[in-house]
């Protein structure tokens, strides 16, 4: 009588491996992304939608606008009737960041954020005298894109919750735009 071999067949180590790797694979997709990456991937998102914007502001003849708070953006056209958020547009729909991210925009120069203005609130030529209280509500964009081609100068940052990198979209007053690094300076990119 013939003894049979003890051991496993190639087919049986193969099928082991193949399910090893399958199970291994679907951990991994489950795994969430490190903040820094989503922070990466979010601010790039931001810098490559402006840029594009500005490109659509120059080839259309149109004027935009970008709102920014500190958990998401939304983009603005101008018409007659005056800012109108971008609808059923492809690429231009309100984007909300994820709760661990935020967003902070500084706006031009220090003389953009000046509070000493030749009239004050309340004075006869302040325009939001004449304004209804539903126009009163919208808030204009705080980044323009003109049709020329030019930014509104300004610096919006992104950061992780709790955690000290912060990538940084610029725009200059000749309309480049710059995607700095952390601890990067425009200097530093060469851009």
């Amino acid at each position: 009588m013939k003894r049979a071999e003890a051991g496993f067949t190639l087919i049986e180590l193969m099928l082991v491996l193949v399910l090893l790797a399958t199970s291994a694979v679907a951990v991994v997709m489950t795994l969430p992304a490190p903040k820094n990456e989503v922070l990466k991937e979010e601010s790039q998102r931001f810098y490559y939608l402006v840029q594009l914007l500005g490109e659509d502001a120059m080839l259309n003849g149109r004027d935009y606008g970008v709102r920014i708070n500190r958990q998401g953006y939304q983009f603005f056209e101008l018409d007659p009737k005056g800012w109108q958020p971008l609808k059923d547009s492809r690429y231009f729909s309100e984007v909300t960041l994820p709760d661990t991210l935020g967003m902070e925009v500084k706006v031009g120069s220090d003389a953009w954020q000046d509070e000493d203005r030749l009239f004050e609130p309340g004075s006869l030529f302040d325009e939001d005298l004449f304004v209804s209280e539903e126009d009163n509500k919208a808030k204009p964009p705080q980044i323009i894109v003109m049709s020329s081609g030019e930014y509104t100068p300004f610096s919006v940052s992104f950061d992780a919750s709790g955690e000290g990198d912060v990538w940084t979209v610029e725009a200059d007053e000749v309309g480049q735009l710059h995607l700095l690094e952390p601890g990067e300076t425009r200097e530093d990119s060469g851009q």
